[in-house]
């Protein structure tokens, strides 16, 4: 059978240097001809024929040998909607040539019945799928969108004849149910492989047990990175040819019959699909890295990168994020620091936090210290009360808020700074840190095209109920939990200005 194994200081105190204003904001035009990134990627990748490295991949299934006979390789795309920087697919693609398969790619539709499913992220999902499928054709890979629930993936596999199931990886308690399912339903004699296409250091190897915070997982992915932050072999036109060519995929008939909130229409400054995500990388190295140290902070400025939606959805790998953005940001060292500290470090945290932790989404989950706290002062008295309808209509005495509330709903999209802010007035202002938890995940799940998402679950813990985080001075309602106010944000940036453009806007 086929194996698929492989002096002493001086007491006088130094001079204190007066700390220096960032330089004006200014948004340079580009140096370099657009889509100059797409070129430069294809190079890269086809200069290197390596293989995904086996400490990647781990085994769901007692078995690890294809089953002989069979008619095909199915990769199971699950979080990765993307064909190439996907290690998941490049896997399932070596398997294939080495058995001379046809190699088979499926997506299972499933749209739980809740608020959280809307129009705005059904809409980028599936025009992103659409640019996967059409690559897929291209390359002579069977791509198969399967409108109906996971539960339907073994008898695929089996009508099809396929011998060998890679997937992909998700620390969220829905897929890694949708995988166990799944690890039980197929037979014992067809591998289920898992290969961790989202993080750049696999979340298993990154660390085996929940990390209390950034400084305790910080090292042990810095020592790993010469290891996996390596570039990727490009996928190719299959040499293996199905029988049967999967179905065409009706893609306005397949939007238009989901039962969704359309309420939460699309947003127009974020294009779905590997093509839209890679022009914003490409924009933000050209135009917007070079401020990213200085004013990140500061949601007047556009000095993010603006790549969480392409992320989450898997149209953009973050692995080639940080590659591209270290090989062309030689000039802007000092930004590209903390990018790849938020890129890699703090968001691979978020993953660490979802997998090993079971309450990543509830008080529970929070730490010791935390939970005592808030219990503590649960019941000190508010000055200000809104319900979640309130607050989803943006209707309290905070213009800030209220302007950073709008943002989301009208643009499915919130500074990363005012998110922090945002989250912690609603603790400040709801009956109990169970109900602020419950509608700022509500809330954030809801509008941002990034919800639904390890790094949204991580955020509102974090400014909610200090996971990540330390003990501060103790204080009403918040307890010993971190305290923002609007006078920190006046002294950090703008606030007028945000205003302005966002609070004469109504919900």
């Amino acid at each position: 059978m086929a194996s698929i194994k492989r002096k002493a200081a001086s007491s006088a105190k130094p001079p204190v240097a007066k700390k220096q204003k960032p330089a004006p904001f200014k948004l340079e035009k580009r140096e370099r001809l657009e889509g100059w990134l797409v070129k430069d990627v294809a190079k890269q990748r086809g200069e290197t024929d390596l293989s995904c490295n086996p400490k990647r991949i781990r085994f769901i299934s007692d078995t690890q040998s294809i089953k002989q006979g069979c008619e095909g390789i199915l990769y199971w795309m699950s979080r990765d909607h993307r064909i190439q920087d996907n290690w998941a697919l490049i896997h399932a693609q070596q398997l294939a040539v080495e058995e001379k398969l046809p190699l088979h790619i499926c997506v299972c539709l499933l749209v739980p019945k809740s608020e959280l499913s809307t129009l705005r992220h059904y809409h980028f999902m599936l025009k992103g799928l659409e640019e996967v499928a059409k690559e897929c054709k291209e390359l002579d890979i069977q791509f198969h969108l399967l409108r109906a629930p996971g539960e339907v993936l073994p008898g695929f596999v089996s009508d099809r004849g396929l011998g060998v199931v890679v997937t992909d990886f998700s620390p969220l308690r829905g897929p890694l149910k949708a995988l166990e399912s799944l690890r039980k339903s197929l037979p014992e004699d067809i591998p289920l492989i898992q290969v961790d296409a989202h993080n750049i250091v696999p979340c298993w190897v990154a660390s085996i047990k929940l990390e209390y915070a950034a400084r305790t997982i910080r090292g042990k992915i810095t020592k790993l990175l010469p290891e996996f932050l390596t570039e990727f072999p490009v996928v190719e036109k299959h040499s293996y040819t199905a029988t049967r060519p999967a179905k065409p995929v009706d893609w306005s008939e397949a939007l238009g019959s989901l039962q969704l909130d359309r309420t939460v229409g699309e947003v127009d400054w974020a294009l779905p699909g590997s093509a839209a995500g890679s022009a914003m990388l490409e924009s933000f190295i050209d135009l917007r890295l070079k401020h990213f140290a200085n004013h990140r902070n500061d949601p007047n400025s556009a000095a993010l990168s603006q790549l969480s939606p392409w992320i989450r959805f898997g149209h953009l790998s973050a692995q080639r994020a940080a590659l591209q953005v270290q090989r062309c940001g030689k000039a802007f060292s000092e930004s590209v620091a903390p990018f790849i500290e938020e890129l890699v470090v703090r968001r691979e945290l978020t993953d660490n936090y979802c997998f090993y932790n079971d309450n990543y989404d509830n008080i529970k989950g929070a730490y010791e210290w935390a939970q005592k706290t808030l219990k503590d002062h649960a019941k000190d008295k508010r000055e200000y009360l809104y319900t979640q309808a309130d607050l989803e209509k943006a209707k309290t005495h905070d213009k800030l808020w209220n302007g950073a509330q709008y943002q989301m709903v009208s643009e499915g999209k919130m500074h990363g700074f005012l998110r922090m802010y945002w989250a912690k007035k609603i603790l400040e202002w709801t009956s109990s840190p169970e109900q602020a938890l419950s509608i700022a995940l509500y809330l954030n799940d809801r509008y941002s095209l990034d919800g639904q998402d390890p790094n949204g679950f991580v955020g509102c813990m974090w400014s909610i109920c200090g996971v990540h985080d330390q003990g501060w001075a103790e204080r009403a309602v918040f307890g010993k939990i971190r305290f923002m106010n609007y006078k920190g944000c006046l002294r950090k940036f703008d606030v007028a200005k945000f205003e302005t453009k966002y609070c004469p806007k109504k919900l």
